[in-house]
């Protein structure tokens, strides 16, 4: 009998937390609803709820992925202080907010500023155990069917470029911030965040295609074909990202270059998901009893 991924004694902790910050990110939406205010801004209930859920799921992915790996000394103790380093970060986000004061880029007081270098700390050390275990991932054979390695290793890479653009967010950030410029900001429009979060959650939506493929009926190599296009489809998604950035423009407002990556991107991104929704009502219409 397969035993659960949850029960690996290193990616308990990451499970366990993991369960923490997505609920509490969805208890801050009841507190939103209530409360009320703007979604978008320095001070508004967006972080808790987006940084609570976002950072529950990477931590559940993380203990995931840490538990498809043989063990290594040092493992247990660095995949629990992985989780704890998440869990403050969304617990340091969630208390600026309950302040009333911005958790990212404020400088006001000596109290802010050691909560937003925490936070900064925090999330280095996350982004170095991303990318150690992204290269032990590559490099071993993976107890996984060949499109769930696929779409492990190509999320967990994907994980570790979100964060390291995260990082450059910040450097960038407070090199404006110290010119007394809008830290959220480049050039005319663009939006430093904007390339960060489109690569993110690659390490939920890919894994989440694979065992989708699997369970509507399609056989390999149909459903590495399904993860592999998904996978470029995010790439060019993330160029343009970047590439929007990088040249002061707003998210959408595209080039006709840029335009075409976009759509190349949204089509390979759509046509694995279409596939497979298909494949999944074929399979449950034929199953269906006939009336």
């Amino acid at each position: 009998m397969t035993v659960p991924w949850w029960r690996d004694r290193r990616a308990r902790p990451l499970a366990v937390l993991g369960v923490v910050m997505v609920a509490s990110g969805l208890l801050h939406l009841p507190v939103w609803a209530a409360l009320g205010g703007p979604w978008e801004g320095p001070v508004t209930w967006r972080k808790p709820i987006l940084f609570g859920i976002s950072g529950g799921l990477t931590s559940l992915s993380l203990g995931w992925a840490w538990a498809q790996l043989p063990w290594r000394r040092g493992d247990a103790w660095l995949a629990a202080a992985t989780a704890w380093a998440l869990t403050v970060e969304v617990a340091l986000i969630d208390l600026q907010r309950w302040r009333g004061v911005a958790s990212h880029f404020n400088r006001a007081t000596p109290l802010d500023s050691f909560l937003f270098d925490a936070m900064g700390a925090l999330i280095v050390g996350v982004t170095l155990v991303a990318v150690d275990l992204t290269v032990r991932l590559v490099v071993r054979r993976l107890p996984l069917a060949a499109a769930m390695t696929l779409a492990l290793r190509a999320g967990m890479a994907m994980l570790v470029i979100s964060c390291l653009l995260g990082i450059w967010v910040g450097v960038h950030g407070e090199l404006r911030l110290e010119r007394g410029l809008d830290p959220t900001g480049l050039g005319a429009a663009g939006v430093p965040k904007f390339p960060h979060g489109v690569a993110i959650h690659a390490i939920q939506f890919l894994p989440a295609l694979a065992w989708a493929a699997r369970r509507a009926g399609l056989v390999d190599p149909a459903p590495w074909r399904m993860v592999a296009s998904a996978t470029l489809g995010m790439a060019l998604v993330l160029v343009y990202a970047v590439v929007q950035t990088l040249v002061g423009r707003a998210r959408f407002d595209a080039t006709p270059a840029t335009a075409v990556l976009l759509a190349g991107g949204v089509a390979a991104l759509a046509l694995p998901v279409a596939i497979t929704a298909w494949a999944w009502v074929a399979r449950r219409h034929a199953a269906s009893p006939p009336a």
